[in-house]
């Protein structure tokens, strides 16, 4: 935890708040001056694996500039014409200077990332998963828990829609700066009029699987969020009343989602999520220094993580909030009393969870070994639970590999998934599209239940592939259930984990 400072320049001038790196080259990276134009090491000597490394831009309609998709660059490995190639220029060129760093690599030949090296060895991975929606954390923990995009609801006498101060603008700000006229949260990309609709729905509809149709696409009328936005309820289930006005917060939501059907099923699940229990001692009114370091806007309670937040039928009604929204260590409590809900989902903290700029992966590593060396100290328990391991989005490295545009969301580029089963040991590498509305699929199919809305992407048929080009579905749009990481039975239709 206090180890791999990174010794550069400290731009925070709040002597009580996290520090953070200025705008300016790594000078940590050998060579970093004269780098060629490609990938690099994130390693030196001044380097090592333990150490925290910056930021990068995850921003919606950047991460669909970063990818530079057009069809006139379409191949048969790459259909979507996507060349992922302006990475670095955006973060450079709206201002930030954490561009150079996109293009940076962990290497597990040399000993980065060995917990996820051993897992891969051991056990399953996916190197065809993705991030489900162009941008950055909060979007894409919706999605791996509704399948679908949230979007602005008109709730009592709060506004009907987003103030105009946090709708998106991604009109460039002048020809030699790419930041945008309006970062901002919202976008109504039902009406093509809007800045920045029309290019990417006109793209969609240059491809031949007409992503435009997808049902999951915006509604007209509506204002999605793209970028992080908070909850509306707080930690303790009051109404986030002054930031929904003021439009950085998310109105209680109907948007149905996987714990609603899994509650109808009697089905047990809950989200677990690090720093929960000081942040709702801290929205109820406690000064206790760890509360407030913990619970001050989400900073290290990560709310814009819990996709079950942003739901009136949870978090509005205190019994399913107290049966459902819990605290990690809650999980390891029930971990350690050889118990676990049906469904389980366990969102690290942001001193542990991996995420550049604030966390280490290393730590992210630590996570996970504790959680698995608890699990397979219950034998029973760990013969029937699959444990699956990925990250919210790429964070802003470049990636290489095809993304299957669905609709005008995403898909985003390829993050890791790991699969930790004895129905998925063997070091196999499915190659097999997924993004993480597979998640939800995979809960819906091992439980018998049905697609959660007329819209959402679980209703998304699995892939068909061609054994020579396995990364690209031949019916997209489509997406993966999971299943095909696991070898349950003889029986293809045999049913997984408990």
């Amino acid at each position: 935890m206090t180890t791999g400072a990174t010794g550069l320049k400290n731009c925070q001038t709040d002597p009580t708040k996290p520090p953070f790196a200025c705008a300016e080259p790594d000078t940590r990276i050998p060579n970093f001056a004269s780098l060629p134009n490609t990938v690099f090491e994130l390693s030196g000597p001044k380097l090592p694996y333990d150490s925290h490394t910056g930021d990068m831009v995850h921003r919606f309609f950047h991460m669909w500039q970063q990818s530079d998709c057009d069809l006139a660059n379409a191949t048969k490995a790459n259909p979507a014409g996507c060349k992922n190639d302006l990475l670095p220029f955006v973060g450079i060129a709206r201002g930030d200077d954490s561009g150079s760093n996109a293009m940076g690599f962990y290497n597990v030949q040399k000993g980065h990332a060995p917990l996820f090296k051993w897992l891969a060895d051991n056990f399953t991975i996916s190197d065809n998963y993705h991030q489900a929606v162009m941008g950055g954390t909060g979007v894409q923990h919706t999605m791996l828990g509704t399948a679908d995009n949230i979007f602005w609801e008109k709730f009592g006498n709060l506004p009907a829609q987003p103030p105009v101060g946090q709708i998106a603008d991604p009109t460039p700000r002048s020809a030699i700066n790419a930041a945008f006229v309006a970062d901002r949260r919202w976008t109504k990309c039902g009406d093509q009029t809007q800045p920045g609709i029309r290019p990417i729905m006109d793209y969609l509809r240059s491809l031949p699987w007409r992503p435009d149709l997808t049902p999951s696409n915006c509604e007209p009328g509506r204002f999605y969020m793209i970028n992080n936005t908070r909850p509306g309820f707080l930690s303790n289930g009051a109404i986030n009343v002054a930031e929904i006005t003021a439009g950085t917060a998310v109105p209680p939501s109907t948007l149905r989602t996987i714990g609603d059907t899994l509650n109808e099923k009697n089905i047990s699940w809950a989200f677990f999520g690090g720093g929960f229990n000081a942040a709702a001692r801290f929205d109820n009114g406690s000064t206790n220094p760890i509360d407030v370091m913990i619970g001050t806007a989400g900073d290290w309670y990560c709310d814009i993580c819990n996709p079950f937040q942003y739901a009136t039928s949870i978090m509005g009604n205190p019994a399913q909030r107290q049966e459902h929204i819990k605290d990690v260590i809650d999980f390891f409590d029930e971990l350690d009393h050889g118990r676990l809900r049906a469904v389980s989902y366990v969102k690290p903290d942001s001193f542990v969870d991996g995420h550049p700029g604030y966390s280490k992966l290393i730590n992210f590593e630590g996570m996970i070994d504790k959680i698995l060396d608890r699990l397979q100290a219950h034998r029973d328990l760990f013969a029937e639970t699959a444990f699956l391991i990925t990250f919210d989005e790429g964070g802003g490295y470049w990636d290489s590999g095809f993304f299957q545009p669905l609709d005008f969301f995403g898909d985003g580029p390829r993050i890791p998934l790991v699969a930790v089963s004895p129905f998925s040991r063997g070091g196999r590498v499915v190659h097999t599209y997924q993004d993480h509305a597979s998640v939800v699929k995979f809960i819906e199919r091992n439980w018998g239940l049905k697609p959660l809305t007329h819209r959402s992407r679980d209703n998304l048929p699995n892939p068909k592939t061609d054994p020579n080009n396995p990364y690209v579905p031949t019916n997209m749009p489509a997406i993966g259930d999971l299943f095909d990481m696991f070898r349950f039975g003889d029986d293809a239709n045999d049913q997984g984990p408990n």
